[in-house]
C-alpha cells in the first residue's frame, strides 16, 4: 500500500524509531542503539535525518547518573496525526488526536447501531469523511484510522464476523479506499487492553486481564506482553460464559450468559422496569434510551442511589462469578475494570470481591489483585491510536 509522501521517509529504522519515541516518551541514541542492535553513529544519523523531517525534537539531557548526560530526543506531537475510532452496539466517537494522544479536534459522537443495520458501514465512512473534513487536517498528515468495534473480528485480516459485512473483503481495506487513510480495525476489548498497557494502569505489565464494562462485557488479555487471541482470533469472549441455565436470552442465542445478566445494557434495563414499579429512586424514566439510562444510572449511583447501587451491586457479583472462571484459568496477577464501568468501578469492586470469596480457590484468588483503569472511557480511544502506529512500521516497511 502507498503512503502519503509526506509521512517518514527512508527505513524501517527511522519509521521503528518514531513508532518506539510514540511509545515511550523520550530515549537517547543510546538507548535506541541498544534496543534496535544499531551502531550509535547510525542510530544519530537516522534521528539527525528525522529532525530535519520534522518528527522528533531534541528533549533535553537526561537527569545526571555520574557521568556525561545523554541528550534525549522525543516524537515532534504534530508531525502526524491519527484518527481514533471508538465504538459499540450503539454509536461511535470519533477523535483526531496527535502523537501524544492528545485532541487536536473536537469528539465527535454519533448514533450508529450495529444490529441488523445495513446501512452502518456506508454510514461510518460518511461520519469519517465528513470527520476529517471538517478538521481542515490535510489527509497526507493522518497516519491512520484505528477502529475499535464488537465482534467477531481478525485483526490480521480486517474481517469483522459480527458486524458491517463488506462483501467477505477486507473490513479495514474497504474503509482505506473509502477514505484515502491507512485504516485497522480490532475488537473494542482488545484495544482496551492495549491502552492499559501502553499507557495505563496496566503500563508494561506482560500478563493481564482487562476486563471492559460497557453496553456488553468484554475481555482483553495480555499474555507475555502480547495480545493474546487464540487460535481463530476470537479468544476472550468472557461476555458468553453462562452463569445459570434459565437465565435471560442472550444475543447469542444462548441463555444466562453473563452479558445477558450483567451488562449496562441489561442493568439500564432493569432501571426502567423498577421505576415502572415504583421504586424509589432519583432515576428518571427515559422510554427505553438504554444508552441514556446507563449513564445515568452510574451517576445516581456515585451520589449514593440506593436503588442504583443495588443494580449495580447485582451485577458486580455477577461479574465476580465470571471473573472466579477466568482466575481458575488463567491465574492473572492483575484485573483490570475498565472501559465505560469505570465509572462505578469502585461500586463494583465489594460484590465483585464477595463473588470471588465464593467461588474462588483463595489459593488462587488471593494473589489476583484488582485495579480500576484510569483511563476509563477514553480507553478504546486510545487504543485505537495504538493500534495505528503498533502497524506502524510494517506499512512503511518497503
Amino acid at each position: 500500500m502507498e503512503l502519503k509522501s509526506n509521512n517518514v521517509k527512508g527505513s524501517w529504522l527511522k519509521n521503528m524509531i518514531v513508532k518506539r519515541l510514540y511509545f515511550d516518551k523520550a530515549m537517547s541514541c543510546a538507548e535506541l542503539s541498544e534496543l534496535f542492535d544499531k551502531s550509535i553513529p547510525s542510530i544519530a544519523k537516522a534521528v539527525n535525518e528525522l529532525i530535519k523531517e520534522g518528527f522528533v525534537v531534541e528533549q533535553g539531557y537526561a537527569p545526571s547518573s555520574g557521568g556525561r548526560r545523554p541528550l534525549m530526543y522525543a516524537i515532534n506531537a504534530r508531525a502526524m496525526f491519527i484518527l481514533a475510532v471508538a465504538m459499540d452496539q450503539l454509536s461511535a466517537r470519533i477523535q483526531l488526536v496527535d502523537l501524544h494522544n492528545k485532541p487536536v479536534a473536537d469528539l465527535a459522537t454519533v448514533e450508529l447501531k450495529l444490529a441488523d443495520n445495513e446501512s452502518a458501514l456506508p454510514q461510518l465512512i460518511s461520519h469519517l469523511n465528513t470527520y476529517v473534513e471538517d478538521s481542515g487536517i490535510d489527509k497526507g498528515k493522518i497516519a491512520g484510522i484505528g477502529i475499535g468495534m464488537p465482534g467477531f473480528i481478525n485483526a490480521a485480516e480486517g474481517i469483522n464476523y459480527t458486524y458491517m459485512d463488506a462483501d467477505g473483503q477486507s473490513l479495514s481495506e474497504y474503509i482505506t479506499r473509502a477514505t484515502g487513510i491507512n485504516s485497522y480495525i480490532d475488537n473494542d476489548s482488545s484495544l482496551i487492553a492495549l491502552a492499559e498497557q501502553k499507557f495505563g494502569i496496566a503500563r508494561s505489565q506482560q500478563e493481564v486481564m482487562v476486563i471492559n464494562i460497557g453496553w456488553g462485557i468484554g475481555l482483553g488479555m495480555i499474555i507475555d506482553g502480547k495480545i493474546f487471541r487464540g487460535y481463530n482470533g476470537f479468544a476472550g469472549e468472557l461476555s458468553h460464559i453462562p452463569l445459570s441455565e434459565d437465565g435471560d436470552l442472550c444475543e447469542c442465542g444462548k441463555r444466562g450468559c453473563l452479558e445477558a445478566e450483567a451488562s449496562l445494557l441489561v442493568v439500564a434495563k432493569k432501571a426502567e422496569e423498577g421505576i415502572k414499579q415504583g421504586r424509589v429512586t432519583s432515576l428518571k424514566p427515559h422510554n427505553g434510551q438504554s444508552k441514556l439510562m446507563g449513564d445515568s444510572l452510574m451517576d445516581a449511583a456515585n451520589q449514593g442511589d440506593q436503588f442504583a447501587l443495588e443494580l449495580l451491586s447485582d451485577a458486580g457479583y455477577k461479574i465476580g462469578k465470571a471473573l472466579a472462571i477466568l482466575i481458575h484459568i488463567m491465574n492473572p496477577a492483575n484485573i483490570v475494570l475498565s472501559g465505560r464501568g469505570a465509572k462505578v468501578g469502585k461500586i463494583l469492586l465489594a460484590p465483585i470481591q464477595q463473588a470471588l470469596h465464593k467461588y474462588c480457590i483463595p489459593r488462587l484468588s488471593s494473589g489476583t489483585e484488582l485495579l480500576i483503569s484510569s483511563l476509563g472511557f477514553d480507553a478504546e480511544l486510545i487504543g485505537a491510536a495504538v493500534l495505528v502506529m503498533e502497524n506502524f512500521d510494517k506499512e512503511m516497511k518497503g
